[in-house]
């Protein structure tokens, strides 16, 4: 699948630090009984890469993606343990060019008008806007629907249930990524039951028709 596929699936992408193996399994499965077909596990963590091979198990027809790869060796550690996406905080060349050594796609991430520009110089045109509100939230996404028509976005950092509906409504994004539908309390008291009630609230916001 291509990055623009992926994010179709859903509205919201849960963005996942899990600190504890255990906790992969049913949390992978409550957020797809609720409706987000695509989980985003960050390298945060030191059991981060299990907890993708753990996810892609226990959910088999989930997209489980990694996020936060920051070196050009976590390509090759990430496609080791099925990760069918990857996410990056920003892009340089050498990013770039180990994501042209593995077979799933990649969501690089931008924060100026400089770096989409170099994004679109390496062919990629749909991209993370991350920290999404502390880089202007959606005025400066507004700012950039006009000199980058064709650049679709995933508006990533600082969002949370309230804000995500009005991001949603922007006609250059395609969904947002945020981690309010697994939140760590619930996560470690176990309720999946509850995670998976804000999975299906989340699974359910509307995006620009």
């Amino acid at each position: 699948m291509n990055i623009r596929e992926v994010l179709a699936l859903a509205p919201v992408i849960p963005v996942l630090t899990v600190e504890k193996l255990e906790h992969a399994a049913p949390l992978a499965r409550a957020l797809y009984a609720g409706g987000l077909k695509v989980l985003e596990i960050t390298l945060r963590t030191a059991v981060a890469l299990d907890v993708i091979a753990a996810m892609r198990a226990a959910a088999p027809d989930a997209i489980v993606g990694a996020g936060t790869l920051v070196r050009p060796e976590d390509f090759k550690r990430v496609e080791g343990v099925g990760a069918q996406f990857a996410v990056t905080p920003g892009l340089t060349p050498q990013l770039a060019d180990a994501a042209t050594t593995v077979g799933f796609a990649l969501l690089p991430g931008i924060i100026t008008p400089s770096e989409i520009l170099q994004a679109l110089h390496f062919g990629y045109d749909t991209l993370k806007f991350f920290p999404a509100q502390p880089a202007g939230g959606i005025p400066m996404l507004q700012s950039f629907a006009g000199p980058f028509a064709n650049v679709a976005f995933c508006p990533t950092g600082g969002i949370s249930r309230d804000t995500a509906p009005a991001f949603l409504k922007l006609r250059n994004v395609l969904c947002v990524g945020g981690s309010w539908v697994a939140p760590n309390a619930l996560v470690e008291k176990g309720d999946w039951a509850g995670i998976e009630a804000l999975a299906r609230d989340a699974a359910g916001l509307s995006r620009h028709s």
